[in-house]
């Protein structure tokens, strides 16, 4: 049963004092200033990565194991929706979260403002913890964007291309309508208080750049 996840600031900022400005703020600093190709080969070779991701653009950046239920979908359970997040943290930091034990949260994906990179975090097999609601949880793949929802200038034309792009694929993958019905904000989960993604979200340009317009 997925762990509680209360309101963005506390769930983003859980763990943000344990980060401190150590590795994770290095981190955010090298992902904010390097080229994506320069860190990718930073981080050395890319084929382990390409042997684990789902979708063939992602770098594989785990997260803990604590963070997600295993599972065998869509098998167990029906793929059938995609929830989109915004952050309400860098990029970096996000991904430092999601392999923290204690935090108690992931997502599938998440997008990087810049440049449009992304990580994958969480099998699509597996049931990621983004939603605050179980059964939405075990239905859905979870897209986390980096940025504010009230700072409508992380939301660039790198990131909706990049997003699109890749919930074009899992809508393709899993027969999913690539509608506002099925591709869904955070906020419309039942039962939670998140706002994410937010107004400043373009949902009728997202909507078209996933179905290629």
């Amino acid at each position: 049963m997925e762990r509680p996840i209360s309101a963005a600031p506390s769930r983003r900022s859980l763990l943000r004092g344990s980060l401190g400005l150590g590795a994770a703020a290095t981190a955010g600093l090298a992902a904010d200033l390097w080229p994506a190709g320069a860190a990718r080969a930073a981080a050395g070779p890319a084929a382990p990565h390409a042997a684990a991701v789902d979708y063939p653009s992602a770098t594989w950046a785990p997260a803990s194991t604590a963070n997600y239920t295993a599972s065998s979908r869509p098998s167990s359970y029906p793929i059938q929706l995609v929830v989109i997040h915004v952050t309400q943290e860098t990029f970096a930091d996000t991904i430092a979260l999601f392999k923290d034990p204690a935090h108690a949260a992931t997502a599938h994906y998440v997008v990087r403002s810049a440049d449009g990179a992304i990580d994958q975090c969480v099998r699509e097999h597996d049931i990621a913890w983004h939603a605050g609601n179980w059964d939405y949880n075990t239905r859905s793949i979870g897209i986390e964007h980096e940025g504010w929802v009230d700072q409508p200038s992380y939301f660039t034309t790198a990131l909706y291309h990049a997003s699109a792009a890749l919930t074009a694929e899992i809508c393709d993958k899993y027969g999913i309508p690539k509608d506002r019905n099925h591709i869904i904000g955070h906020s419309q989960v039942p039962g939670t208080d998140h706002t994410d993604p937010g107004p400043n979200w373009d949902w009728v340009r997202y909507i078209r750049l996933v179905n290629g317009v």
